[in-house]
């Protein structure tokens, strides 16, 4: 609550009912930056062609595993390069051993459909069985 001061023959004090909003706006414009920052560094950047889906997208979780085939048959854990041999020690380790998490899976374009197959059973035989195929999201054709 503000008073005003008039200079003058009354002695009446009036409130000024004005809300001082510039440390709501200070405190809102460190936020943004704050979250400007943030935002890119949550982002897997592993660059693979995904082929088109017109499904609806499922909402994701907060720590997603991401399991990338590149065209070259490389395998990326996140934006880790691991071994097909080591595939399963690789997400247990990095999945604290829970087999019910999701694991994230999106290859490129170019991989072999028998490429795709091994590393889906890799998966399948290292007790992971929760597998989310990625894609684009494309508009449907009407």
């Amino acid at each position: 609550m503000g008073l005003h001061l008039k200079e003058g023959a009354d002695d009446d004090l009036a409130e000024n009912h004005e809300i001082n909003v510039t440390p709501f706006i200070d405190v809102m414009l460190v936020l943004l930056i704050i979250f400007m920052v943030a935002a890119p560094l949550a982002t897997v950047d592993i660059k693979v062609d995904l082929p088109a889906s017109t499904a609806k997208p499922s909402p994701r979780p907060e720590k997603p595993v991401f399991l990338s085939v590149k065209a070259d048959q490389r395998l990326f854990l996140g934006e880790d390069e691991v071994k097909a041999d080591t595939l399963g020690a690789t997400l247990d380790a990095k999945t604290q051993g829970k087999k019910d998490t999701t694991i994230f899976f999106q290859a490129d374009k170019g991989v072999d459909y028998g490429d795709l197959m091994s590393v889906m059973d890799a998966l399948r035989s290292a007790g992971y069985l929760k597998v989310g195929l990625v894609g684009l999201e494309t508009a449907p054709k009407q």
